[in-house]
């Protein structure tokens, strides 16, 4: 049970004192909000794009694996865990393109943060807002080592609920402050705009993918029909643009065509990952990609000339999950945005679980 939804004084999360090993901090929705506009949405993208480069640096600790997915005719359900070897984090999540019908969410999340040495859980977070936020912390951090110096103007192609999150992070890590809004739905193109008024964005609505991409030296694409779709075509790219493709996310989802592809410098999250889900599923297995991690730790290049197309091509890996989940973790201590959450059966004598129940049923009795 929860103990209490209402925000208290800041203190320090309960995790592993004696007589409070049963409580696991947990962070619900509107304590994410809290924290988010507490701390700062543009500061909060910041400080996570920090956290995320951070542990992209440490790549070589974590564990690594593809997520494991259950697909479905209507979307998909996975799992993304991973470790540094101290703390273990996972993440469950979905996709349903179609759950927009139903007035739901195309994307729900939550997440676990647990102590590798003794295995408890020491916190529980929702991850729906989070994974937005870290996701466009991600993209913005692939920006800063890929896309052209001194980028001013990004083409938006999908404006869905990922759309404001990600403008605010281009905007705080790059400067970006030009938008070409399109959706085929003219309608979400529209509230994105809305949303975003008043934050210092010059913001045009336009009536076409190739009207969205002219001029703009960063394009990100984030649609979400789950299928092979062609949103950006060859001839729409010209030389010297990065690109921020989002939308590509699981077996059967593309939104570049082919071509593009094979005129870009390719740089992924986790290779055997995208391989299976990026825009590179379109391409030869052996086809040469370049992992982020690799840029970002001064392994390998970045952007190599001003004409270069770079293609970060992005489905999401459990290290960044991992770094989100640590940052708020970090947070919670200062802000006391947290609930306790009675999680772990935590018998007075630990072999003896069936006693702690017999003791229950007595004060049962007894009331």
């Amino acid at each position: 049970m929860i103990s209490s939804s209402v925000t208290r004084p800041a203190q320090p999360p309960k995790t592993s004192a004696p007589g409070t090993l049963a409580i696991v901090p947990f962070v619900s929705v509107d304590n994410m909000m809290r924290l988010v506009l507490a701390i700062g949405v543009e500061r909060f993208l910041v400080e996570l794009a920090g956290y995320i480069e951070e542990d992209f640096k440490r790549w070589t600790l974590f564990d690594k694996t593809p997520r494991v997915a259950s697909h479905s005719l209507e979307g998909v359900i996975e799992l993304m865990p991973t470790s540094d070897g101290s703390l273990y984090g996972f993440k469950y999540v979905n996709g349903h393109p179609k759950n927009t019908r139903d007035g739901r969410q195309t994307v729900t999340a939550f997440g676990v943060l647990s102590d590798v040495g003794s295995g408890y859980p020491v916190l529980l977070s929702e991850m729906t807002i989070l994974t937005a936020l870290r996701t466009a912390a991600t993209s913005a951090v692939a920006a800063k080592y890929l896309a052209p110096q001194d980028a001013s103007c990004m083409a938006l192609i999908g404006n869905g609920a990922q759309s404001e999150f990600q403008a605010l992070a281009f905007r705080a890590l790059l400067g970006v402050d030009k938008l070409r809004l399109y959706d085929i739905d003219v309608t979400a193109s529209q509230r994105c705009a809305g949303n975003l008024v008043g934050l210092g964005f010059d913001i045009a609505v336009c009536s076409s993918v190739q009207e969205a991409v002219a001029g703009a030296q960063i394009i990100t694409t984030v649609t979400a029909d789950k299928q092979y779709a062609t949103i950006l075509t060859d001839n729409m790219v010209g030389s010297g643009v990065h690109i921020n493709a989002v939308g590509g996310d699981c077996p059967g989802k593309t939104e570049l065509h082919r071509d593009i592809l094979l005129r870009s410098g390719i740089f992924v999250e986790y290779t055997p990952q995208t391989r299976i889900e990026g825009e590179i599923q379109q391409l030869d297995a052996d086809h040469p990609v370049t992992e982020l991690w690799q840029v970002i730790a001064d392994q390998a290049p970045g952007r190599t000339s001003a004409q270069q197309i770079t293609l970060f091509d992005s489905v999401g890996f459990a290290t960044e999950d991992f770094s989100a989940l640590r940052y708020v973790r970090d947070q919670l201590a200062a802000t006391g945005l947290y609930s306790e959450l009675d999680l772990i059966a935590d018998p007075d004598e630990p072999r003896d679980l069936f006693g702690m129940l017999l003791r229950m049923q007595g004060n049962i009795a007894a009331h």
